[in-house]
């Protein structure tokens, strides 16, 4: 009892400020999960099709915007490091840095976005659908820029632990996106154009401008941050080796987060074969997923920001305790959530869709989401945890051996040869997200025992 006690103490420390950084990002995706729920909804119930091409579109965006959102990770670490350091002006260069190379980087975005729009015809998409993708992809590829470098400043506020500023931005650009939605999807009073899918894509364009605009406006003309502003306006020697330094950390994780994300995504494509029941059930699927791992993402990401600040201290004990907190937190979170959904899978699909055989497929398909949630919780504690300490080789290891060589065939096996369909693609992601955990869990152990010696 007096262990239990004293080890629960070590732990409540951890926990209470794991809570109180990742909170708010929480609801700052939760607020993004609203959203996505929201645009899935009134899409659905414009009509089928719509909710199939929304869900090619979205997936597909998808691996672009992790990509782009796992490069910009690696400015947390750098700027936890340097905070935990007390190194404030060095942050400032830090940013302007980050800024410079993702703005070379939204340029990249949007050439591969145009590159997707040229190659429709020959994905094998359901053709009735290629006028209704053409359109809606084309508005959400040029916002794409607008996600790098609001990436970038989220990041930023996120490494000094002000994760209270991008939540509210957050929250009030995903109000403005939904009101969008719903003047623009449907038609107003005879002001608004009924739009339908191109007018869900015109409300995201612009909810996505907004955010950008407000973290770039709060960083320079904020009096908090002035000394994060008046360095990064400096010019000094140190910004190519920092844009060095930040592509060689943001490169392997923004590989290794869009090969996680290509297992998902790719998977439409395999589904899109099958048909657009099976496609409109996919998305539903894809949505409701999204709700563990947004929440995962608040924890983990707090999770990040700690190791970084321990690692800046070099105190590896704090690392080892804090590790196992948030996947305390995370598996808590994984069963809360996971009960509701699991309940209520028969009907679930209605909130997005009156087509029945789309609730049939989701209902059926709704307990393989259920059983990775262990495996996504292992496996987004230890990357998380593996970023902190820049350590983000065993990160491209892990994801190839998990998401490439493991769940995209397996993925065509069971869907597709063996006919299995919607519920044999997600049947294989319990499998390739344990795998994935295991394996980042063994590198991070790895590490910290060598850490002991001193990092």
């Amino acid at each position: 009892m007096i262990v239990s006690r004293y080890r629960f103490a070590n732990y409540k420390g951890h926990y209470k400020s794991l809570l109180t950084l990742g909170l708010p990002i929480i609801i700052g995706q939760l607020g993004n999960i609203i959203l996505g729920f929201a645009d899935t909804i009134m899409v659905g119930r414009y009509g089928t099709n719509e909710l199939g091409a929304s869900s090619f579109v979205t997936t597909m965006l998808t691996i672009i915007i992790i990509g782009s959102l796992g490069f910009s990770y690696a400015i947390t670490p750098l700027v936890g490091e340097s905070y935990g350091r007390s190194q404030k002006r060095e942050i400032g260069s830090i940013m302007r840095s980050a800024v410079f190379i993702n703005i070379i980087l939204s340029l990249i975005t949007l050439i591969i976005g145009f590159a997707l729009y040229v190659l429709l015809p020959y994905l094998g998409q359901p053709e009735q659908l290629l006028p209704l993708i053409k359109q809606f992809l084309l508005i959400n590829v040029l916002s794409l820029p607008f996600v790098c470098i609001t990436n970038t400043f989220k990041q930023f506020f996120d490494g000094i632990g002000h994760t209270k500023t991008p939540m509210f931005i957050m929250i009030a650009a995903n109000v403005i996106n939904i009101v969008g939605n719903y003047l623009l999807i449907y038609g107003a009073g005879g002001i608004f154009p009924e739009l339908g899918l191109l007018g869900a894509g015109i409300a995201t364009f612009i909810s996505r401008v907004l955010m950008c605009v407000s973290l770039i406006v709060i960083f320079f003309s904020f009096k908090r941050y002035r000394i994060y502003s008046s360095a990064f306006l400096e010019r000094n020697s140190n910004t190519g080796p920092l844009m060095r330094k930040i592509t060689k950390l943001g490169i392997p994780i923004a590989t290794q987060m869009s090969m996680e994300c290509i297992a998902f995504s790719l998977t439409t494509l395999f589904v899109g074969w099958i048909g657009i029941t099976q496609l409109a059930a996919h998305q539903v699927l894809i949505t409701v997923s999204q709700l563990f791992y947004m929440i995962y993402y608040g924890m983990a990401a707090a999770l990040t920001v700690r190791i970084s600040h321990f690692y800046g201290s070099k105190d590896v004990s704090s690392i080892k305790i804090a590790s196992k907190a948030a996947l305390h937190l995370i598996l808590l979170v994984a069963v809360v959530v996971s009960i509701p959904i699991y309940l209520y899978k028969d009907t679930i699909s209605f909130l997005f869709n009156d087509d029945l055989d789309v609730a049939r497929l989701v209902s059926q398909s709704i307990i393989w989401m259920v059983a990775y949630q262990f495996g996504d919780a292992l496996q987004c504690t230890y990357a998380n945890a593996l970023r902190g300490l820049q350590q983000v080789k065993p990160l491209l290891i892990g994801a190839f051996i998990s998401y490439i060589v493991i769940s995209l065939p397996l993925s065509y096996i069971l869907g597709i040869k063996l006919n299995f369909e919607l519920q044999g693609i997600w049947g294989t992601f319990p499998i390739c997200l344990t795998v994935a955990g295991i394996i980042y869990y063994i590198f991070f152990v790895k590490h910290i025992r060598n850490a002991n010696n001193g990092i």
